[in-house]
């Protein structure tokens, strides 16, 4: 993260730090959902609302048979383009 930082411009460091948590948030609901997490949890609740909403454009893209498959697929997708998204802005950001 910190070639994102400089005395003025902090914009960068802002952007890619967002699209870190949102990355994480993401991953930590596929990594509840394979772990079976209790879904009658409130963190779990949070976590999956939140990843739900993060992802509602890739959650249903993919249509394996497995559920596991599908929620690595589209969540993962999701947290994949947020961080390369997120990260490109960064930089272009930084540079200017």
């Amino acid at each position: 993260m910190s070639r994102y930082r400089s005395g003025s411009n902090s914009a960068g460091t802002v952007i890619a730090v967002v699209a870190d948590v949102m990355a994480v948030i993401l991953g930590l609901w596929i990594l509840m959902y394979l772990l079976d997490a209790n879904r009658g949890n409130d963190l779990v609740q949070f976590v999956h609302h939140a990843a739900n909403w993060l992802a509602g454009w890739s959650r249903d893209l993919f249509t394996f048979d497995e559920a596991w498959a599908r929620v690595v697929a589209g969540y993962g997708l999701a947290a994949v383009v947020y961080l390369f998204i997120g990260h490109a802005i960064a930089n272009r950001v930084h540079r200017h």
